[in-house]
Formats: C-alpha cells, structure tokens, sequence
C-alpha cells in the first residue's frame, strides 16, 4: 500500500525527502493528509558495490469531522515507520542486482507496541541502466523483480516491471507500478508531465472500536489517482515539485483482524495534491 516506491529509480536516488499530501472527502467536512520524511545514506563498499542504509516517517491525519455510529478518536493518527536497508552491485556491463529489506511499523501508537504493528517488506531487483549511455539515442532504464508488501494481504511475492525511456531532448515516459508518466522537459529546470499512480496506506488500531458486533483492528486507504506534476530543480541534486489531480478510485475502509472489509469511511473520488522537496543522486 504506503509507499510502494521502487528500489532502482526512487529509494537508491532519493537521498532526502520532506512530502505533504492532502485529499479532501467530496461533499464533507472530512479530509486526509499525509505528512512523509525520508533519509537514506549510501554506502560505497567495493567493486561498485553499495549498502543504503536510512528510515521512513509517514504521520497520516484523518480530519472525520461527519458523524458516524462509533467512536472516531481512536482514529485520527496512524504512523508508519519504515527501516530502509538496500544493496546493490553491479552484476556484469550492462545489469545491476538490487536487494531491499523494510522492517515497519505501521500503527495508532497510543499503546505500548504488540506483534500485530510489526510488518515486513522487501524486494529483489535486476536493474538496466542505460540513461548515461553515450552510445544511445534514446536511452533507457529497465527494472524486473520480485516484491513481497505484508500490508497488501497477499501471502506471495508479486512481480515488479518499470520501464524508462528517453525520446529525445524534451519527451520521456515511465511505465510500470506504482506510477506511469509522461514528462517533457521546459529547459533544463522546469519539468512538466501527466502521470497515473497507487498510493494509500494500512495501519494497526491498537484502541479496537466494535461495529456491527464485529471488532475492528486495522485501517485501510487504496487509491488510484491520475492529474499534472510540476517539478522545478533549484540544483543539479535538489528538486522541488507539485502533483494534483483527481482520485479514479478510493477506498478507505476499518477492517477486522482477518481484513475482511467491516465499515466503509470513503470511496467517492475526490481531489488530490501531493508537494514536497527531495535531493536526490
């Protein structure tokens, strides 16, 4: 769910990252934010060889200002908290080899931590990279893995495929999950570009409430969302940006212990906003 960005392209290349997000509920006094801090710190160890070793703090706020048949307090925070340990080496001219393992907490946190806020993802990658390639046209960046998210509920790893090419000076595109893009470059410090993505989160409620005679442990958001970016570099390394659009699909649910679906928050379309400041490699 939260933050299923891919090792070769944003986690290896992000090096700092500060991100608000906001999405209002459609005709109502409810709303979502996001609030995501990222560091990560590569390690240069032999033979092109790197350890990137950082953390992840996301504080999602959940403005439920409706009325509902139960108790929203418990609700308004959920904090996922993210250990990022990759590595990666280069596998002969043209193929790199990527490895990543996520430690996360993703929870309420107004008790003391039990197993069920404990969560484990990772993923294994084959990366080639030809974007510096002088020999090329239009270069390109391929990825192909195997990535394993305890909090999507799937019990086995799912395929990874991201694909990045470069037309020429000013077109380039990226397809795969979780976000596809078509970007044309300005000049050489303001980009703009169409883009479609995943986004959203789970978390542990460590305060269950009870609906319908059911007991509710975990909260959910899936979202697909398509709109305009904006990205202007202030340096060769720091970027800042601007993402806004509209949800084609949202759904933010309280689930019980199992998963299952018990009470439905949200799922009408609504806008979407995303900004923030990153350095990256």
């Amino acid at each position: 769910m939260l933050m299923l960005v891919h090792f070769g392209h944003a986690q290896l290349t992000d090096l700092a990252r500060l991100e608000y997000s906001f999405i209002p509920k459609s005709d109502s006094e409810d709303q979502y934010t996001r609030l995501r801090a990222l560091l990560n710190y590569p390690v240069e160890l032999k033979n092109d060889s790197y350890l990137v070793i950082g953390g992840e703090y996301n504080n999602v706020i959940l403005n439920l200002e409706d009325r509902y048949p139960f108790d929203t307090s418990t609700l308004n925070k959920i904090h996922v908290i993210d250990l990022n340990i990759g590595y990666t080496f280069k596998w002969n001219e043209k193929w790199r080899f990527g490895a990543k393992f996520n430690p996360r907490i993703a929870s309420t946190l107004s008790q003391s931590l039990t197993s069920d806020d404990y969560f484990m993802n990772g993923g294994i990658y084959a990366i080639n990279d030809r974007t510096d390639a002088d020999d090329l046209k239009r270069p390109y960046r391929l990825i192909l893995g195997l990535t394993y998210n305890a909090t999507t509920g799937i019990p086995f790893p799912l395929p990874f495929v991201s694909y990045y090419r470069e037309v020429n000076a000013h077109w380039s595109f990226n397809l795969g999950v979780p976000k596809s893009n078509v970007k044309y470059a300005l000049n050489e410090k303001n980009n703009i570009q169409t883009f479609v993505g995943l986004d959203g989160y789970l978390g542990h409620l460590q305060e269950p409430s009870v609906i319908n005679g059911e007991s509710v442990d975990h909260i959910s958001m899936s979202v697909v969302v398509g709109g305009l970016g904006y990205e202007y570099l202030l340096s060769k390394h720091l970027v800042g940006y601007l993402y806004t659009g509209y949800t084609f699909r949202m759904n933010n649910v309280l689930r019980n212990k199992d998963r299952d679906e018990i009470f439905k928050l949200d799922d009408v379309n609504a806008f979407y906003l995303r900004t923030g400041i990153k350095f990256k490699i």
